[in-house]
């Protein structure tokens, strides 16, 4: 056997154990979706049949997916540059040289290393009306008795606030290694050239660590549209379907409905839509970011 053939099949025998995960946990599953998203649900000894786009026919009457995108929207609209922002500001204030910079860093990570369904016990003990932790700091301005989770006007905006909460610090970390990247020459020669730290950070700071504002990015958008936890442990979707997100919505009507069409139908609009904001922000990447 030549050199050049053995270390071809070398070469694919290391990247096998790979293709094989790759292949059963993400190729298979999103072909047999989209497979299973143009047949009905099979219901008992009746077999699935061939439908073709009735389910997504149906999605364009259902009342709740409709509330499901919009509440999506608006919870990713909020959360994604707001933990975007935060995660900047908290590392810039830990990478100065401030008195307590290791304590800060410790307070700002805490968040991220908690579980999911700790956070929202914790915050929901915030949230309690007249007893939790807001309505008391609010009682003294006549602000008390709030029923946060349990009003449709503030119920979506409660999830958002843990959201950031928790996001903002895991954001941080990586922000605070990009900026630690950063040449210190080009901050001094900006120095000397007269610039402010606001002209300083534009002209300078974020151009340099853009690579990482995508990475963040990137998983700041999958992070908002995999939110299931919060919403069942505190919400359940309600009240009036007010934090009903679509990944919520996909679990409620695959395993509590039991409509694994239509909730696999729901799964390829929801891939669908992952996949355009993926293209988005890699075109828009290809044109702003510039790799060292």
């Amino acid at each position: 056997m030549k050199p050049t053939s053995r270390n071809l099949i070398f070469g694919w025998l290391l990247l096998t154990p790979a293709l094989v995960l790759l292949v059963g946990f993400t190729l298979f599953p999103t072909v047999a979706t989209l497979w299973d998203s143009f047949h009905s649900t099979p219901r008992g000894r009746r077999a699935a049949v061939w439908v073709g786009g009735e389910n997504y026919q149906t999605m364009l009457t259902d009342v709740v997916f409709w509330k499901a995108m919009s509440n999506t929207v608006l919870y990713a609209a909020v959360t994604i540059p707001a933990s975007i922002v935060t995660a900047l500001g908290m590392a810039l204030l830990v990478n100065s040289r401030i008195r307590g910079r290791a304590f800060a860093r410790l307070a700002f990570f805490t968040p991220t290393i908690l579980p999911m369904v700790a956070v929202a016990n914790i915050w929901m003990f915030f949230y309690a009306p007249d007893y939790g932790l807001i309505d008391q700091i609010l009682r003294p301005f006549g602000l008390g008795g709030n029923n946060w989770l349990g009003s449709p006007d503030t119920a979506l905006g409660a999830l958002i606030v843990i959201t950031i909460w928790k996001n903002a610090g895991f954001f941080m970390i990586f922000y605070l290694a990009a900026l630690q990247q950063v040449p210190p020459v080009l901050i001094e020669a900006a120095k000397l050239e007269g610039a402010s730290p606001l002209q300083r950070l534009r002209r300078v700071i974020l151009p340099m660590i853009m690579p990482t504002t995508l990475f963040v990015a990137i998983n700041a958008v999958i992070e908002a549209f995999r939110l299931v936890d919060h919403v069942m442990t505190m919400t359940r979707g309600g009240p009036d379907n007010s934090t009903q997100l679509l990944l919520y919505y996909i679990w409620q009507t695959g395993f509590g409905y039991w409509d694994t069409a239509y909730a696999a139908a729901l799964t390829v609009v929801l891939l669908a839509i992952l996949a355009l904001i993926a293209l988005v922000q890699f075109g828009w990447a290809d044109r702003r970011i510039f790799y060292r």
